[in-house]
């Protein structure tokens, strides 16, 4: 009978023999993240993306921000106008698909009622 150190022993073993040889560099290697030579790339690259005047744009919404935010009651009426909408998407949806089960319903009633005057009408 194995002890639980020795099932332990065994299970790790296993588990390490599934591993492939260069794993733990693998892991070490993505836990460290990318080098200085890599981020300064990646900053180069997104710098060249950006359009001329992106900086300036940020800072004049940023101060106007305030100036833009909808009032209190306008943030209510657009709750109040989607949870309309959702609902009324709701419904349809479910009056659709209860139209379709009833109608599957009565399809397999109507069937079961031929098969059943057929049956009359052989005896």
């Amino acid at each position: 009978m194995k002890t639980e150190d020795k099932a332990w022993r065994d299970l790790r073993d296993y588990a390490a023999s599934r591993l492939p040889d260069n794993f733990a560099d693998r892991v070490l290697r993505a836990v460290e993240g990318p080098s200085v030579e890599t981020w300064q790339q990646l900053q180069l690259h997104a710098a060249n993306q950006i359009r001329p005047g992106f900086a300036e744009r940020v800072l004049r919404a940023a101060r106007d921000f305030p100036a833009k935010v909808p009032s209190l009651f306008g943030q209510f009426a657009l709750g109040a106008a989607t949870v309309a909408v959702c609902l009324a998407a709701v419904f349809a949806v479910h009056s659709r698909t209860a139209r379709l089960d009833e109608q599957i319903a009565l399809a397999g009633w109507q069937q079961l009622a031929m098969e059943a005057q057929d049956l009359d009408h052989g005896l």
